[in-house]
């Protein structure tokens, strides 16, 4: 791992605000599914994968709210059916199948979609 080394005459302070991810946030909203309790998540980047996870978590009956990076979710009744129309927009829909088998003791999501991977 790479390090910065500072030599000075004084000691750094201060604070960085730190800027959610689109690799956590989308696991993190998949498992409000887990709990019927209201589920507030912080930090939720604004992208198209955020948005299809909340249809996809809206589809499956969860009731979402999101303002200024702030997600709010409440799965009371949850179905364990995720439409195809949804799910094939992104490869991350698969992180349901856990949740609503713990839920739902049943899940049925089609393959995911999403952008293609190949060499890079």
């Amino acid at each position: 791992m790479d390090k910065i080394l500072i030599h000075g005459g004084h000691s750094l302070s201060g604070s960085i605000k730190v800027s959610g991810s689109k690799n956590s946030s989308l696991p993190i909203l998949a498992a409000t599914l887990l709990t019927p309790e209201p589920c507030v998540v912080h930090g939720v980047p604004d992208l198209s994968d955020t948005h299809y996870m909340l249809q996809i978590l809206i589809h499956l009956g969860a009731q979402v709210e999101r303002a200024s990076g702030t997600v709010s979710v409440t799965a009371e009744k949850v179905q364990s059916v995720a439409p195809y129309d949804v799910v094939r927009k992104m490869r991350a829909s698969v992180c349901v199948l856990g949740p609503l088998l713990g839920r739902c003791k049943e899940a049925t999501v089609s393959l995911p979609g999403g952008c293609v991977i190949g060499d890079r």
